[in-house]
């Protein structure tokens, strides 16, 4: 897998992206073997007739052409592309992700097959539906997907961090929560069906134009309970062979997944005992760096150091308060103590599920805040006064009044007392 470029007009959105980037090792040969044949060359072709005329005039004029007219190429690597596509039968853009011919590696091809399938399966809001597979006309496989428009959350971090008035304006704190929730329904769904995502990163989350949020790339997913895991193969570095790139892009082989968000387990490499903590851990990353505008590990400059600081640094609430973004003004209390209770780095510290995370959001973007320090308290104090209004206007008031009256004695007294 590899991040697709960030486009401010129009991004796509695409589950899996390992086709996309050069491959730093190939995979060792004698690892996998295959007996598949080559495939055949299939033209897909239009089905349905032109419609001309109308009411009694209507014509059906049967028309064989190519289904998937290509429009534009939205991303490119060394073992495949993704293309923006018309389809001609139905009338409207697609997503075209295909394999290369020299991409022709067993591994690869495994690894492609199951990414569609395990996509194919999950069928939810929030994760991106497959329309069709099949071969092309050079022999090269594809899968047919949904083609939103919209930027990824990388993006918009990005230029929240510039200090963009219209992202502020557009992203608030309350918004930021309502797209995180989003990943999180994503996650509890494909958790609920036994696979775990491994590589949850803001590049990994489209938001579309229409404010739907879409969890993808899933090239690396897994069922929890799978034998295989075609992502152990070599060890391979998709993306930018730089040494930052290596920190920020997915990695196969040893490591599986995106270091800078990786779970202190996958960074130690016990990617066998992955469950679904390791990606609400990758979560909270997120959440943590949508919230402050800053990745929590962002002074570490090499890939070795990010391993370390992902299984040692302690992320505390202290920390967060510290390294408020210039850009934003403070930090909502109750979201900093939700990242940090979710970066814990034993797993058994962490939230159990993402239902519960989305629950305790829920309440959050409700006034109902969890009391973890003044701040919080501060809050819920002022909401429970706000609803004591809402239920009771007159009682409140009056109550207001006495207490306005009572200190002004008391301070009449004080100063009374201190004359004497």
């Amino acid at each position: 897998m590899t991040l697709l470029e960030s486009m401010n007009a129009e991004t796509l959105l695409a589950p899996g992206d390992d086709g996309f980037a050069r491959a730093k090792t190939a995979m060792a040969p004698g690892k996998l073997l295959s007996s598949l044949p080559p495939p055949p060359s299939v033209l897909r072709t239009t089905v349905l007739p032109r419609v001309e005329g109308d009411g009694a005039e209507v014509r059906l004029v049967p028309e064989s052409k190519s289904r998937y007219e290509p429009i534009k190429t939205l991303g490119a690597g060394g073992m495949g592309e993704v293309v923006l596509v018309h389809d001609q039968d139905i009338a409207r853009k697609v997503a075209v992700k295909r394999l290369l011919p020299e991409a022709s590696d067993p591994g690869m091809l495994a690894r492609f097959v199951d990414e569609i399938r395990t996509v194919g399966r999950l069928e939810h809001p929030n994760i991106v539906p497959i329309h069709d597979v099949g071969v092309d006309e050079l022999g090269r496989y594809f899968f047919v997907m949904k083609y939103v428009e919209g930027e990824t959350l990388e993006t918009i971090i990005r230029k929240l961090a510039d200090g963009d008035p219209e992202s502020h304006a557009k992203y608030t704190f309350e918004r930021r929560v309502e797209i995180f929730i989003d990943v999180l329904q994503a996650l509890a769904y494909a958790h609920a069906n036994g696979v775990v995502h491994r590589d949850v990163k803001p590049a990994n989350v489209m938001v579309g134009r229409y404010g739907e949020v879409v969890l993808m790339d899933w090239g690396i997913a897994k069922p929890i309970a799978a034998e295989r895991d075609l992502a152990r193969g070599a060890d391979a570095t998709l993306g930018d062979e730089t040494e930052r790139g290596r920190m920020f892009l997915t990695h196969v082989g040893t490591l599986v997944g995106t270091p800078a968000y990786m779970s202190p387990e996958q960074a130690r490499g016990d990617v066998d005992q992955l469950d679904t903590r390791s990606d609400l851990y990758s979560a909270c990353v997120l959440f943590h760096e949508l919230v402050t505008l800053r990745h929590y590990l962002a002074d570490k400059q090499t890939l070795g150091d990010i391993l370390t600081g992902v299984m040692e640094h302690e992320v505390t609430v202290r920390d967060m308060k510290r390294h408020g973004h210039p850009a934003q003004e403070g930090l909502p209390p109750e979201l900093v103590h939700f990242a940090v209770d979710g970066l814990a780095k034993d797993p058994a510290k962490r939230y159990p599920s993402a239902g519960q995370m989305i629950e305790l959001l829920r309440q959050t973007l409700e006034g109902r805040i969890h009391v973890a320090c003044s701040g919080t308290l501060a809050k819920r104090f002022l909401r429970e006064a706000a609803r004591g209004v809402d239920r009771h206007p007159r009682l409140m008031f009056w109550g207001l009044v006495g207490t306005f009256v009572a200190v002004v004695f008391a301070f009449a007294q004080l100063v009374r007392m201190i004359v004497a």
